[in-house]
Formats: C-alpha cells, structure tokens, sequence
C-alpha cells in the first residue's frame, strides 16, 4: 500500500482472523459473546484483542455514523491529476488532504489520475472554496475531475469488510 510501511507482518491464526471478523462488526460486542461464537474462553479473548492491539493490527475503535441523519451536505469523488510526481510535492499534497475537514478519505492510485479523494460540503459553494484552496496549481495541481454522488448505492456495512475464514 502507499503510504503505510508495510515491513512488520503480524501472524495470525484462525482464532485471530474470527475475532477480527467478530470486531469488524461491532467492537461493543461482551467478550463472553465473543468467546462462545469463536470457541476461545473470555480471558483468551480479551488477551489476544490486547495484543493485537499493541501489534498495531487494531488501529482503533470507532463508531460508524451515518451522515445523512446528521447534517445534509453534498458528497463528491474528485479525482485529481499532479503536475509532478516530485516526493515533496506529493508529501504536502497528501499532507493538506489529511487536515482539510471537507476530505472523508484520499486514496493515491494508479491510472490516469494521482489521487482520489471523497469529499462532503453543506453546499457547492463550498465546494467551490474548496477547491479554490486545495486544489490549485501551486499546491501541485494540474487539473481535477468531480463526481456528485446521487445516491448511495452500497453503504458502510461492517458484514462486507469482514474477512472471515
């Protein structure tokens, strides 16, 4: 992947991939829940999601909000295209991404474009002093493309990014 070292691989057995599957879905699950539906006693359970935790494979415990019954706004794909493949350039490219509030995520991808990022704003307006901030020539930008999203078709669903075994 880019952007994240990839050196130290973590070795997990079944019991592991199960308890990850079992998180995946709702990390508020008891552990003896979790431990009857993964054939593990309730210490080993809590023993084991301490440790990947300190491994680093758990990286955090949050909550899935849905945004549509917050606020409305307005969600876009953008894809953009860098004027140089210069290391720094995209460091801070990357970098302002990262504290921009309106980006929910970025990818760097392969293809004719660089980046792809989603982002959600009240309105097109500020849609408009968005890009008018971040997505200019002197930040590396060559040319963007926006996509609005209609509608969701598939939504977050902790069951879909389960990888069970």
């Amino acid at each position: 992947m880019k952007g994240h070292e990839m050196t130290n691989f973590v070795t997990l057995d079944d019991f592991d991939h199960r308890l990850l599957a079992r998180v995946r879905r709702n990390n508020l699950e008891p552990a003896r829940v979790t431990a009857e539906a993964v054939g593990l006693s309730e210490s080993a359970v809590l023993r084991r999601l301490r440790r990947l935790r300190a491994e680093g494979v758990i990286v955090a415990d949050v909550a899935v909000i849905d945004p549509a019954r917050v606020e409305p706004r307005i969600v876009l794909h953008v894809q953009v295209e860098m004027n140089t493949q210069d290391r720094k350039v995209m460091e801070a490219f990357q970098h302002a991404m990262r504290a921009s509030p309106e980006v929910q995520g970025a990818w760097d991808v392969t293809g004719e474009t660089d980046y792809l990022l989603t982002v959600a704003v009240r309105s097109m307006q500020d849609y408009e002093a968005f890009g008018i901030r971040e997505l200019i020539p002197e930040k590396g930008v060559r040319g963007f493309k926006s996509m609005i999203v209609i509608r969701e078709v598939v939504g977050f669903d902790p069951a879909r990014v389960a990888l069970e075994r």
